[in-house]
């Protein structure tokens, strides 16, 4: 998560950007089990995105939100 957050100060993002994408990359690694992002795949993104529409039933707006930051990612 350091190096993520380097990364995006890195590319001038606001803080509230940087926060925002930390919580959503953190919940989709717990969502898998915490295992690696490198080790995940498009599944595993389609996983995490259907579970948010099914399960938890945000808006499209969230949704869009949590699949910019799996994107940045």
């Amino acid at each position: 998560m350091d190096q993520l957050r380097a990364f995006i100060r890195a590319k001038r993002l606001s803080y509230k950007t940087e926060k925002t994408y930390c919580f959503w990359i953190l919940r989709f690694i717990r969502f898998h089990k915490r295992n690696h992002p490198k080790t995940l795949t498009v599944i595993h993104v389609n996983e995490f995105l259907s579970n948010l529409v099914l399960h938890e039933n945000v808006s499209v707006n969230t949704q869009k939100t949590a699949l910019n930051a799996l994107a940045f990612l």
